[in-house]
């Protein structure tokens, strides 16, 4: 029964897209539903672009519209910040809302690299709880403030769409997350443009006989067929509308006639990660099992050597020692 099920009332950072999507997303009416979710707090840049916010992507609910951040951190009837800023302010954002208690959501990429990724999660130990995480247009389009052009903003085609080409290839490839997972050779090349990585290539080399070749780029869309998964007895091929949001695959074993199989998904799937953290939240858990603390770190040190190689490095990160990400 639908009153039986967990419930959180959410409050959401940031009013850009990946925020609309995720609003829209958690209040769907959808048949396989695990948590009830309420929009408790929104805040934005401004009030006006907060109230437009509402109006025009959740409409029929009343959150409490903020013009800060630090409202919905202070705000008491919250108990889950999303966080959808652009991907340099991703630790500050979590550092803030964990110093007022709050629990946290942060989307992808969870930071700009390992090492702000350990201190998110050092400040969420000792504050004794805190959850973890979760096409673009040509970047020489854009304007130079532009979040995907902007250094200072974390602007990396990488860690914005190449994230998903890393996950596809370790749920594929990988047995285990976290500290359980295998630890693949790294080997990458990236094109820079403006300091910014506009197009990444990276092999991931495990024992034996698995490899995976994942691309990422701003240049050219992909098509509906995004990921590719071959073996010694046939392959299987993943499409959907884009690498986030898969809509059916396609068996072909060796011999015998393909195999489609379609799946229905409602809207854009960001409520199967808020559904988890519902669950977490109401059983007391400070991490989930899916997608432990580990398992983010580990997938940040991945990114972090791709850009190593390929020389995407951050202003944030250039006065590290050694001037290289995640060090």
């Amino acid at each position: 029964m639908t009153s039986e099920l967990p419930t959180v009332r959410w409050g959401i950072v940031a009013t850009g897209l990946i925020s609309s999507w995720f609003a829209a997303d958690i209040i769907r009416d959808r048949a396989n539903k695990q948590a009830n979710h309420i929009i408790q707090a929104v805040g934005s840049s401004s009030l006006d672009k907060g109230k437009t916010f509402v109006e025009k992507h959740i409409p029929g609910t009343s959150p409490t519209v903020y013009g800060s951040y630090e409202e919905v951190y202070a705000d008491p009837n919250v108990d889950v910040v999303y966080i959808g800023t652009p991907h340099a302010f991703h630790k500050k954002n979590c550092l803030d809302a964990i110093a007022h208690g709050k629990n946290v959501l942060c989307e992808k990429a969870f930071t700009l690299n390992a090492v702000e990724a350990r201190e998110v999660f050092a400040a969420a130990k000792e504050k004794g709880f805190c959850y973890g995480s979760h096409v673009d247009p040509n970047i020489a389009s854009l304007p130079a403030d532009s979040r995907l052009r902007n250094p200072s903003l974390g602007a990396s085609t990488l860690l914005d769409i190449g994230i998903y080409s890393l996950t596809w290839g370790l749920v594929t490839l990988d047995n285990g997350v976290g500290e359980t997972a295998e630890k693949p050779k790294v080997s990458a090349q990236q094109h820079l443009l403006d300091g910014v990585d506009a197009a990444t290539s990276i092999l991931l080399l495990y024992p034996g006989r698995k490899q995976g070749i994942l691309t990422c780029s701003s240049f050219i869309r992909g098509g509906q067929e995004f990921c590719r998964i071959e073996g010694s007895k046939g392959m299987i091929i993943v499409q959907g509308g884009a690498a986030s949001c898969p809509e059916s695959f396609t068996v072909n074993i060796n011999g015998q006639e393909p195999r489609k199989y379609n799946f229905d998904k409602p809207g854009f799937g960001f409520y199967f990660e808020a559904d988890a953290v519902a669950a977490d939240v109401a059983a007391k858990r400070e991490e989930n099992s899916t997608m432990p603390w580990a398992e983010t770190i580990r997938v940040l040190e991945l990114l972090d050597e791709a850009r190593r190689q390929g020389g995407g490095i951050f202003p944030q990160e250039e006065n590290i020692e050694g001037k290289g990400p995640g060090i």
